[in-house]
This record gives C-alpha cells, structure tokens and sequence, in this order.
C-alpha cells in the first residue's frame, strides 16, 4: 500500500504570515547567547605615543617625577701607594773619602736635627784642618805687616810702595783665609778644628729630624765614593699618597682639591688630605698619571710602600639626573618614558654618563623640567 504525500500547507492570509515570521525572528534570537562588551586596552599606542585610559589600572601603578639639574661632583678612585716626601728625604753622602772611625746610629733609629750620626778618620779632612790654620796664621802676620807700615807712614818713614805691599799681602791672606775656611766647613769642619776625637775626624751630623730607613756603612769600613749614600733619613710626619689615574679622568682633578685614602691595612679607616702635585707625564705602558696627595702622619702610622685606594671628588658642571628605575633597554639604546601630555607618554633615547649613586648623569636627551617615568616604566616598554 502506498502512502500518501505530505503536502504543506502555505500562508495566504497576510497578518498569519506576518506573525510567523516574528515569532520565527524570536524564537532564533532566544536561541543564541548574547556577546560579551570587548575589554578596555590598558594603554594605547597612538603612532609613538602611549596613552593611559582613565580606567586603566596603569595609572596606579606608574609613577611620574621631574626631572632637576643638580651640581654633583662625579667621584672617581684610583688604586695608590704610601711614599716619602722627597722634600723630607735626606741622602747622606761622605764629604770626603775615609774610614768609618765610629757609627752612632742603627737602622730604622730615630735622630734630631744635629744629631751626631758617624765619624770618619779621612786624611783629606786633616788637609783641610792644617790648610785652614795656615790661612789663619798667614792673616794673622799679614794684618801685623800691615799695622806695622800704617804706623811708619803716619810717623812719615815709610814709601807708599811699602804701604801698597802691604795692603796687597793683608787682601790676599785675607781671600786664602775664607776659602780654606769655607773648605773644611764643606768637609764638616767648624772652623775650630770640627774633630770627633782628634784632629782627623769628620763629624756627620743629622740634617733634620726623621729615622734612619737605609744604613750602608759599619764601623771599621772604607768610604772611597763619595757620591754613594752612607745612610737616608726620611722624616713620616707628612707623607705621599701616590694615585694611578686612568689618563681620561686625569683632567678632572686638580691640586688643592681634597681627597680621601683608604689603605688595605687599615680596613674602614679614611684619611683626608689635599692634592699637591698632578702628573705632567704619562707612565708609557699603564696611561696613567701620577697624583700625589698630601697626607699628615704625625702618629706614624702610613708607611713607604703601603697599598691605598684615593677617592676624589671631582667638580662638576649642574646636569640632568635621573634615577636608575627610570632607564629602559631596547635594544642598544637606553630609553626613558616622557610625559608630554596628562598620562601620555613618548619614548626618549638618552646618552648617560657617570652613575653617582644617587642617581646617573644623563649628558643628552633631557632637559630640566621634563617629567619622566620613574617607576613601572617596564610595563609600557614591551
């Protein structure tokens, strides 16, 4: 048996129609899920510039601060060494060859000015002594003859060639007088005779106050050079801090500046000083400049050859800073975050220079007044 075929039925009257189709509209709305409103963006890259919605929940998170030009002294260190104040070093030289007939002093003893260190039994200085008396004796007999033709003249007996004789003998013995004097001074005579014990010894005596660091010389031994250094006193109350300074920043520091040594033996202990002399040359295989600074040491407590480290203050021209939170990497180039507008942002590259701990030096790319993120830059920096 064969069924029959379903037939439709169609809508001829107009508001049954219209009805069906609203109720078909209804029914396919009901039946999908409404869409959700997109989410506000947490900050809008307009070309370059970054703005901040009013919602954003960056705005919380960012902070602003303008950035000021400050005058601070960049500071530098350089590795250094304790040395001797050449002006207070003393090289003792033998005035003449000789023996050493006794040594009245040790290594590392410490002597007075006019201290009697060494004498030495020198033949040469016993030529000296007997030079010196003869001068004397022969100004002596002079200065008698001369008496002697002035007291003729005046009695009208004398020649006045007698008399110019005489004053010509007196001039010379009186010329031979001085030298000879002035020689066994040179030789540590007195002009008495300058003897230790006798006639033929050399007093050496201390030039100023100090101690004895160098000692070459022992009773009973010859000095034949006299060009050789018997002994060297070197007076500690003020010492040298020598510093090495790296030849780009030997421009920076100047004398009479002040400068603080810090020494390895010596750990949290700082010394205050001023600097004396900068280095006119260059030491060829290291670049570097010699800077010595003054240091006072009257309780002797730097010692020649002493590592040190010198830190110097080196004036400054007023600069941008800024802190360290606000520097951002792309790349090669440090960037920071400037506020050209209310919570809008444009990227700025900058040129840095010394960071002084309270912040770095920024040479180019900002100016006084300019507001620069400080802290949360790095979510805008993706």
């Amino acid at each position: 048996m064969k069924g029959k075929p379903v037939r439709f039925q169609t809508i001829k009257n107009p508001l049954r129609r219209f009805a069906a189709i609203v109720l078909i509209v209804w029914l396919t709305a009901c039946s999908q899920s409404p869409k959700e409103a997109p989410p506000e963006p947490a900050v809008i890259d307009d070309h370059g510039l970054l703005r901040i919605p009013e919602h954003s929940p960056l705005r919380s998170r960012l902070q602003v601060q303008t950035v000021e030009l400050r005058a601070v002294p960049h500071t530098l260190t350089a590795p250094a060494m304790v040395e001797a104040d050449p002006a207070r070093t003393a090289n003792i030289l033998p005035p003449l060859s000789g023996k050493i007939a006794a040594l009245k002093v040790g290594l590392g003893d410490t002597v007075h000015r006019g201290q009697l260190l060494a004498a030495i039994a020198s033949g040469d200085f016993a030529q000296a002594v007997s030079d010196a008396a003869k001068a004397r004796d022969a100004l002596d007999l002079a200065k008698k003859s001369l008496d002697r033709a002035q007291a003729v003249q005046q009695a009208g007996g004398a020649a006045v060639k007698d008399m110019q004789a005489a004053q010509s003998g007196y001039t010379q013995a009186l010329d031979e007088d001085r030298r000879a004097q002035a020689r066994l001074a040179a030789v540590g005579g007195t002009g008495g005779g300058g003897q230790l014990a006798d006639a033929h010894g050399i007093r050496v005596l201390a030039p100023m106050d100090g101690s004895i660091t160098a000692l070459s010389i022992a009773p009973g031994t010859y000095v034949n050079d006299v060009t050789a250094s018997m002994m060297t006193i070197v007076n500690l109350d003020s010492v040298w801090v020598t510093a090495d300074v790296a030849e780009d920043d030997l421009a920076l520091v100047k004398p009479g500046e002040s400068a603080d040594v810090s020494l390895s033996a010596y750990p949290g202990s700082v010394l205050h000083g001023r600097v004396a002399t900068v280095g006119s040359v260059l030491q060829p295989d290291t670049r570097r400049g010699m800077v010595r600074i003054v240091i006072a040491n009257a309780d002797g407590r730097l010692k020649p050859n002493m590592f040190a480290t010198a830190t110097f203050a080196a004036a400054q021209p007023a600069q941008v800073f800024v802190p360290e939170s606000a520097l951002l990497m792309n790349n090669d180039s440090t960037t920071v975050l400037v506020e050209v507008s209310p919570w809008t942002f444009q990227r700025r590259t900058v040129q840095l220079g010394d960071d002084e701990g309270t912040g770095t030096r920024v040479l180019s790319g900002l100016r006084q007044g300019d507001r620069v993120v400080v802290k949360g830059g790095v979510l805008l920096n993706d």
